[in-house]
């Protein structure tokens, strides 16, 4: 709101009278179907819930300090279990032990494990569990694998595949027999009754989660129940040595585009290209169409299971436009929920293609509440839509689902409290002088007062002023300084990066930065320049305000380089450069107000001694004015300091040349008379270390009483 210059803040939750009013004027027709899982799957569901429970339970136990209030069973099944992970350990992170990552690990783990289950077929999770059930992998996890529940679980999950017999006959999805009722039965059964047998131009919209969920459902009615898990058996490399009846019969002989077809898909996966296969994969909407046999004769379109395929897709989509697309067939368009992350592509779709039916495959708050808005806004002469949604009975995703209608309304009982209590300034609005003032520091008045110091003229007030290089206004550091009042002097320099006064230098490193540099000693040649021409040289490393402030983690985990590699070269560099300052910041803001106190009652740094500083150095990139070693020796001498050692260097020929000076040649060089005295003191005055009382060495006699030992 302050960003924005706005001083009222309106709230229209579903609960308003309004909202209600409005939404209550033309509702879609809405069928909730309660799908059933199998008895294998529910005994999964509930081993993979104990596991959880019992690992969040072992999290909370070793971490009783931590704010985990968030971290549930019940949250590890949402969508934000990630962003609330995020919210309330990464501040902590460099501060959990290994322990506690092996068990936030591993509820990624089940919890990738347990939507699978709902979402996906029985050999895809199969393909799953299987990964886990490695020696490689027990040894890192926190040891849920060794749990009785996990051992059920992996038994589980081979039973859903192979029979008793050791045979492959995988449990087809429960939601995929009541999707082909819908598509094959009902909706046809119920336009022809509307249309008078016709079932031309039928828009079906089918959506779903994700875009391994369109390619799952685009294979099964095209390819049938048993292709398509043959398919995904061969293409997860699973071994097989026997199979059931039913699969037996696709190997019965097929007409010749049939069998190439056949021999393609399944017989054939291995040598599929694995680029066609990931493009396949995120793809996130197909259109398809009954086919000429299902619209032809509605006694075996009924008769037809899901072994067989029912559909055909259309092919050129990316060129298709549907609303001009006219057949004689249904049109089945199978989209996810956010095409492509876009947060607007359900309602592009539902305005382009305004289907009849909408089929709901997962459930999505969202989404329901974008298709109430579509139904809502429709003209009076458009017939209503139906909504079929298929949701798993007493499972994680309707307990996914209830959970999130919960969040939905408990943030807007937040939104309402806060604006309840919430301070808005008369000037937030930005029509007035005094909203721009807050910040800029009033200008000298000309009248003159005589009650303070007898009407003196009030002395000028420096404002201060910081040179920045150019390539730092990529960061937001100078933008952050000129909002605290301080003026920017753009200025390309190759010595540091901010020069705050004439004495201080700053060269800033982000850790990414920092790290690189390490590596190729360019710090170390930015830290000689700052040390040569300025007094006090700092080295800022800047963090990142989103990231915890320590060096550890994901900045170091993803290089080549360790945490204790970069401390022992810090040490080395503050070793080599003792007048050289290390400064930590935890973000840009932090970094601002420091140079803000830094540059307190101090006078501001000259553009042109800056400038000519950078020029002499960039003209001997490639050579060095003086020897290194003897630079670095002379600097170390007493007397000598950093504003004296280029007159020093420049006017002595060689270190026996300047044993040679005398006191008042020195004083002329250096002009201080007593940094010249302290340096010819060290040079020719030889130290004599005071006389001390001679004392005996060796070991003291014994005085004290003798004692004699007896048997």
């Amino acid at each position: 709101m302050r960003a924005l210059f706005v001083t009222e803040l309106f709230l229209w939750p579903r609960f308003h009278g309004a909202i209600i009013k409005s939404l209550k004027s033309r509702q879609a027709e809405v069928v909730e179907l309660h799908v059933r899982l199998t008895p294998n799957t529910s005994l999964i569901q509930a081993c993979l819930l104990e596991i959880m429970n019992y690992t969040v339970k072992q999290l909370k136990s070793i971490n009783r300090t931590l704010d985990m209030q968030e971290i549930t069973s019940e949250n590890c099944v949402t969508k934000k279990f990630h962003k609330i992970l995020q919210s309330q350990l990464d501040c902590v992170w460099h501060q959990l032990s290994t322990r506690t990552k092996e068990y936030i690990q591993d509820l990624k783990v089940l919890r990738t494990m347990i939507l699978n289950l709902i979402h996906d077929d029985s050999v895809s999770f199969y393909s799953l569990v299987n990964k886990y059930r490695t020696p490689e992998y027990a040894q890192v996890n926190s040891g849920w694998i060794l749990l009785d529940s996990a051992e059920t679980l992996f038994r589980l999950a081979k039973l859903r595949v192979f029979n008793t017999k050791s045979e492959f006959d995988p449990e087809p999805s429960p939601k995929w027999k009541c999707l082909c009722d819908l598509l094959l039965d009902e909706i046809p059964e119920e336009v022809k009754k509307n249309r008078n047998g016709s079932l031309a131009n039928t828009k079906i919209l089918i959506l779903c989660n994700d875009n391994k969920s369109c390619s799952q459902l685009n294979h099964f009615l095209t390819m049938g129940e048993s292709k398509y898990l043959f398919y995904t058996a061969f293409r997860k490399d699973l071994t097989i040595n026997s199979v059931a009846s039913k699969y037996k019969k696709l190997n019965k002989p097929l007409k010749t585009e049939e069998k190439c077809k056949t021999q393609k898909d399944l017989e054939n996966t291995s040598e599929l290209d694995e680029e066609d296969v990931l493009d396949e994969m995120n793809k996130s909407n197909y259109v398809l169409t009954l086919t000429q046999v299902a619209t032809s004769d509605s006694k075996k379109s009924k008769s037809k299971s899901t072994e067989d395929s029912m559909f055909e897709p259309i092919s050129q989509i990316e060129n298709l436009d549907i609303t001009q697309l006219e057949t004689e067939r249904p049109i089945i368009c199978i989209q996810t929920f956010k095409q492509n992350g876009n947060h607007f592509s359900l309602g592009q779709t539902l305005e382009t293609l305004r289907p009849e039916y909408i089929i709901l495959y997962h459930s999505d708050v969202s989404a329901v509440r974008q298709i109430e808005l579509f139904e809502t806004k429709k003209k009076p002469e458009e017939p209503k839509s139906k909504v079929y949604f298929l949701i798993h009975d007493k499972t994680v995703e309707e307990q996914s689902y209830l959970t999130s209608l919960k969040r939905e309304k408990q943030a807007f009982e937040l939104l309402i409290q806060t604006k309840s209590v919430m301070v808005v300034p008369s000037y937030q609005d930005g029509k007035t002088d005094e909203y721009f003032n807050l910040n800029v520091e009033d200008e000298e008045d000309d009248s003159v007062d005589t009650r303070k110091a007898g009407g003196q003229a009030k002395r000028a007030k420096e404002k201060p002023a910081v040179i920045v290089d150019m390539r730092e206004f990529r960061s937001d550091l100078p933008a952050l300084l000129h909002k605290k009042g301080i003026n920017i002097e753009p200025v390309t320099i190759t010595i540091g990066d901010y020069i705050l006064t004439p004495d201080i230098c700053v060269e800033r490193k982000s850790i990414s930065d920092l790290i690189g540099s390490l590596n190729s000693g360019r710090l170390f040649a930015q830290c000689t320049q700052m040390c040569r021409n300025y007094s006090r040289p700092i080295l800022l490393i800047e963090f990142d305000q989103n990231k915890p402030f320590n060096l550890q983690g994901s900045f170091v985990v993803s290089t080549d380089i360790s945490g204790d590699n970069i401390q022992q070269k810090l040490q080395l560099l503050t070793i080599h450069f003792p007048r050289l300052k290390l400064v930590w910041s935890p973000s840009p803001y932090a970094t601002a107000e420091l140079f803000y106190e830094l540059k307190q009652g101090k006078n501001n740094p000259n553009v042109e001694e800056a400038l000519a500083l950078s020029g002499d150095t960039t003209a001997e990139d490639h050579f060095e004015r003086y020897n290194i070693l003897v630079h670095d020796f002379v600097q170390k001498l007493p007397g000598v300091t950093s504003k004296n050692i280029t007159r020093l260097m420049n006017r002595g020929i060689s270190l026996d040349h300047l044993i040679t000076l005398t006191q008042e040649q020195l004083q002329e060089i250096i002009e201080n008379k007593n940094e010249a005295e302290t340096l010819y003191s060290i040079l020719h005055v030889k130290a004599i270390p005071a006389d001390s009382d001679k004392k005996t060495f060796g070991k003291k006699k014994f005085t004290g009483k003798s004692y004699k030992f007896c048997k």
